[in-house]
């Protein structure tokens, strides 16, 4: 299955944030399971008062039946799940609202699915190493990857190109550290760019 598709051209206007910043639309938290994404995710949004959306809901129950089974998905599982995460993020944008997202979205061709050539969604790239989030997964009881998936996925895990224009931050600090940095690098670059009329 092809999952990359082609992206509209039109972009919806962005609200300001502050007088001379900008902030796109949609934020994508990236990284592997246990990099905290959902956690970092939710903070950051709680911070910006915009919406929070978990990517592993979106995932058919078939995919959730496999992880917690511990088989790695294939891209022909992946393929519904990122158009569904498209889908949501077109619909966001198209209704000018503002999302963080938390997404593994591990390969550069699932960001081209998600993410494209939409200029008004952000790539966050939660960077650690396999130690650490190793140690972090063993103690979520509660999540469904189990930590025999890691591996898997710092094998299948591209870390974005500047091309991509991610920002990058380290997982260890503590959340609020992460997020606090995020939204540093956030205002720095934005404020850099000439501000967009608010909606």
């Amino acid at each position: 299955m092809d999952i990359e598709r082609n992206l509209p051209a039109d972009v919806p206007r962005v609200a300001s944030v502050e007088p001379a910043t900008v902030l796109p639309l949609v934020l994508v938290v990236m990284g592997v399971s246990g990099s905290g994404k959902s956690t970092i995710g939710t903070q950051l949004a709680l911070q910006l008062r915009w919406d929070f959306e978990d990517g592993d809901w979106f995932h058919p129950a078939r995919n959730i039946d496999k992880m917690h089974a511990g088989i790695a998905l294939t891209d022909e599982d992946r393929a519904p799940w990122l158009i569904a995460i498209a889908d949501f993020i077109d619909r966001s944008r198209c209704a000018g609202t503002h999302v963080v997202l938390a997404c593994s979205a591990l390969k550069r061709r699932y960001r081209t699915v998600i993410i494209g050539n939409r200029p008004d969604v952000r790539l966050i790239y939660l960077k650690g190493d396999i130690d650490l989030i190793g140690r972090r997964i063993a103690v979520r009881h509660e999540h469904f990857m189990p930590t025999s998936l890691l591996q898997s996925q710092f094998e299948a895990l591209e870390e974005p190109g500047r091309d991509e224009n991610p920002v990058v931050v380290s997982v260890e600090p503590r959340p609020r550290e992460i997020v606090a940095q995020i939204l540093a690098q956030l205002t720095a670059q934005s404020a850099q760019r000439e501000p967009v009329s608010s909606r």
